[in-house]
């Protein structure tokens, strides 16, 4: 039967073409608006690591003083200074401090002219704190961060760049005209948002590809390649920089367990009262202890443009629903002497609805289908509204494809609730008497 009211539908359709068009074109832009808009939303709001976003934990401390911060919340970087300090108090699972880092990449070819790639400099914890993928060898070790080596990972786009794709664990590469032994090679591994360093690129930014130990970028004093925010002017000179109360260095720690959560809050409360017994602070502990959900919250990292634009397109979706409802009605209601006709001759309102939904079911399916040409289309100009590093990540993929066809025949079907039940309350002797 549903074959059989698919096809009445196609009938029904191709007798009145300019109604049939108005209706799918609703449908189509309705949808598509709402599809674009959500690509982006759904890109910026993602959880980028669902299977641990709940053990991972970024920590705040405040060491300014209350009158310098944002509604009492702590600075959203650590000092080198408490950094290092719980480094070497290493109260969580797995913990790292880590800050980017500009370092030149010099290639064994002469003829090439050296280059810089988007590094990171941090503890080897890091790799399985947020669950990295290798395609050859590891991490470094506990003892090489200790020991300060000079020792690297390399991304798979920088592995091909340097060495054609081949095993590079054992061999060297230079970074600013020091060698460093590659200890692994990581497969793709590009979160979005780059919860670990959002308060330097907003979550959003071109993926890592050359990892060192955070130790011995301190040696090589390399100055950070993001945010260093001061409270008051430090002094000049690298020493002055880690000494200084200024905020540069992002901290992680896995506690896996809510317990293991509230036993490093309340450390991180003990740490922050025993640095204002020693006279480094003189306001009472105010720290923080975010997951990685409530940390993209806190950075802002959706764009306020994005909900915006979500909230706008399902109110317009909601429009061309509201005329598609009246021209479905328009449109069942011309069709009152078949209803009639068909109901004289047995048909039961079950069947006129049947026949009705399935009816504007089609409907909404063509429109779905103009709604993913519309998608594809704005999804290719999201650049024009968006910042280009977000929209990139707004993609026509088969989920959202699926999606548009769905949301449309959905949308339709409810849509067309009330003109079929005006329709099936068609009177048969009403009809048969006036015709």
């Amino acid at each position: 039967m549903f074959a059989y009211y698919f096809q009445l539908g196609l009938r029904s359709l191709r007798r009145n073409p300019l109604l049939t068009a108005l209706m799918v074109m609703a449908i189509g832009f309705g949808v598509a608006a709402s599809m674009i808009t959500y690509s982006v939303f759904r890109a910026t709001a993602n959880n980028p690591i669902p299977q641990k976003s709940d053990q991972l934990y970024a920590v705040q401390i405040a060491n300014w003083k209350p009158e310098d911060l944002d509604k009492s919340e702590p600075p959203d970087a650590l000092t080198y200074t408490d950094a290092v300090a719980l480094m070497q108090a290493h109260r969580a699972r797995r913990q790292t401090a880590l800050y980017p880092v500009g370092p030149s990449v010099v290639p064994a070819d002469a003829s090439q002219l050296p280059f810089r790639e988007t590094t990171y400099a941090w503890y080897g914890d890091a790799f399985a704190m947020f669950d990295i993928p290798f395609l050859y060898g590891g991490a470094w070790s506990a003892a090489e961060d200790g020991a300060h080596a000079p020792v690297a990972v390399l991304g798979k786009a920088l592995n091909d760049k340097l060495f054609n794709g081949a095993n590079s664990v054992g061999k060297t590469i230079n970074l600013d005209g020091h060698d460093y032994r590659v200890t692994g090679v990581i497969d793709t591994w590009n979160p979005q948002p780059m919860f670990f360093d959002a308060s330097n690129t907003q979550g959003f930014g071109d993926p890592a590809e050359l990892f060192i130990p955070f130790t011995r970028a301190i040696d090589q004093q390399m100055g950070g390649a993001g945010n260093f925010n001061c409270s008051a002017t430090p002094g000049s000179g690298w020493e002055a920089r880690l000494r200084s109360e200024c905020i540069w260095i992002a901290f992680w720690a896995e506690l896996p367990s809510a317990a293991e959560a509230a036993g490093y809050k309340r450390f991180l409360r003990g740490y922050a009262a025993e640095q204002q017994h020693a006279g480094r602070f003189n306001w009472a502990p105010n720290v923080r202890l975010r997951n990685v959900t409530q940390w993209l919250d806190f950075e802002k990292v959706v764009p306020p443009e994005s909900k915006i634009s979500l909230l706008v397109s399902l109110g317009f979706l909601l429009i061309c629903l509201v005329n598609t409802i009246g021209l479905l009605l328009a449109k069942f209601m011309r069709r009152a002497p078949e209803i009639g006709v068909r109901r004289a001759l047995g048909a039961s309102r079950k069947t006129i609805y049947a026949q009705f939904l399935v009816e504007a079911g089609a409907v909404g399916l063509a429109g779905g289908v103009l709604g993913l040409l519309l998608t594809g289309l704005g999804v290719l100009g999201v650049g024009l509204v968006f910042d280009p590093q977000i929209a990139r990540l707004a993609t026509l993929d088969f989920s959202l494809m699926g999606l548009t066809l769905l949301v449309a025949t959905l949308a339709t079907v409810l849509a067309a609730f009330y003109p079929t039940w005006r329709a099936a309350q068609v009177q048969p002797a009403w009809q048969l008497k006036s015709n």
